[in-house]
C-alpha cells in the first residue's frame, strides 16, 4: 500500500474544521488511505484559540513545525517552539491553546488510527489554564517527561561550536543519541525511551550520496520530507521526494532512498506499531543472492 500528497497544501486540499473554534485538522494517513496503525495528520490553531483539555484511548505525538504554541500535559503547561515535540501515553489529560501572537502548526500522529471516531476522544471536565502563564520545557532536566527538542543534526552542530566549548557541554544520554549509517543520521525522538509503546516518530538527514538500499518491514511508515530532494524507488517505481510531499508505506512495502541530489535531505518519519526487536527489517537483495546460488531458503545448515 502506497499513498503520495503534498502536506503544505493539505489545507487547501481538504482540510477540516474541528468542532472547536480557530481548530482545524488534515489528515495525511489514515483508514481511508488504507492504514491500520498509523493516523498522521497536520493540526492548525489560530492565534488565542483553545482546545477543551481532552484524552484519548490511543497513543498520540506532536513535531511542533511553525509557531510556539502551548501544551498542558497532566498538571504541567508548556511553552513550545519550532522543533520541540510531545509524547501523550494512552489516556493523559492534555490540551492546547496559542497566545494572541500567531498562529500555530504542527505534525500529530496517532496509534492505533482512530480516523476521528470520536468515542476515542473524550474531553474532561478540567480545563487549561492561561497561555501566558507557561514557560519553555527544562529540557535536560532528568525529571522533565514526555517532550523533547530536536531540529536537524547540522543545527544542533552549529549551537555547539557556537555556544558550547569542547568540555562542560550538557551530556548526551542514549535518549539524545544519533545512529549515523551510510551517510544517514537517525534521531528517535518518540520512542520506548520517551515512553512510547505503541508507535515511534524520528528524524532522519541525508548527507550527499547517502543511501538506504531496498528492502521492507513488517509495519507501517509515513515521511513527511521537510527538506531537500532525494531519489526513491518504490515497489520497483523510481520518483523523486521533496520537501512538502508525505509518502505512506504499508507493510511489505519495498522502498529504498538514494540522495543523488548533492544536496542536504531532511525528513520526520514514523512507524506504527513499533518495530520488534529482530527481524524488522528485511533486505531482498540478500534472498535474491541466496537464490542465485540455488539454495532453498527454507532449508537449515545441516539439513540433508
Amino acid at each position: 500500500m502506497i499513498h503520495v500528497r503534498s502536506w503544505t497544501r493539505a489545507f487547501e486540499d481538504d482540510g477540516r474544521d474541528g468542532r472547536v473554534p480557530g481548530y482545524a485538522h488534515c489528515s495525511l494517513v489514515g483508514r481511508s488511505t488504507g492504514a491500520v496503525h498509523t493516523d498522521l495528520g497536520l493540526a492548525r490553531l489560530s492565534a488565542g484559540a483553545r482546545t477543551p483539555r481532552h484524552v484519548h484511548s490511543f497513543e498520540q505525538c506532536a513535531y511542533v513545525l511553525e509557531g510556539e504554541p502551548v501544551v498542558d500535559v497532566g498538571d504541567r503547561s508548556y511553552q513550545l517552539a519550532p522543533g520541540d515535540y510531545v509524547f501523550f501515553p494512552v489516556g493523559t489529560p492534555h490540551a492546547w491553546s496559542v497566545t494572541p501572537g500567531g498562529d500555530a502548526l504542527w505534525l500529530e500522529l496517532g496509534s492505533p488510527a482512530a480516523a476521528g471516531r470520536p468515542e476515542d476522544t473524550i474531553v474532561t471536565a478540567e480545563q487549561p489554564g492561561p497561555a501566558a502563564a507557561a514557560a519553555r520545557p527544562p529540557f535536560g532536566d532528568p525529571m522533565l517527561r514526555h517532550l523533547g527538542h530536536f531540529a536537524g543534526t547540522d543545527s544542533q552542530a552549529e549551537a555547539l561550536a557556537l555556544r558550547d566549548p569542547a568540555r562542560g557541554r550538557a551530556p548526551a544520554g542514549m535518549d539524545t543519541a544519533l545512529l549515523a549509517y551510510s551517510g544517514i543520521s537517525v534521531k528517535m525522538m518518540v520512542d520506548p525511551g520517551l515512553g512510547a509503546d505503541l508507535c515511534t516518530m524520528f528524524m532522519v538527514d541525508y548527507e550527499p550520496g547517502g543511501a538506504a538500499q531496498v528492502h521492507d518491514h513488517p509495519f507501517e511508515e509515513a515521511y513527511v520530507f521537510l527538506q531537500g530532494e532525494i531519489e526513491g524507488e518504490i515497489e520497483g517505481e523510481t520518483r523523486t521526494f521533496r520537501a512538502g510531499e508525505a509518502l505512506f508505506c504499508g507493510v511489505g512495502t519495498l522502498h529504498g532512498f538514494f540522495n543523488t541530489s548533492g544536496g542536504h535531505v531532511r525528513w520526520i518519519e514514523t512507524q506504527a506499531p513499533q518495530p520488534p526487536r529482530r527481524h524488522s527489517y528485511r533486505w531482498p537483495a540478500h534472498w535474491a543472492s541466496l537464490a542465485r546460488q540455488g539454495r532453498d531458503p527454507s532449508s537449515q545448515p545441516g539439513d540433508p
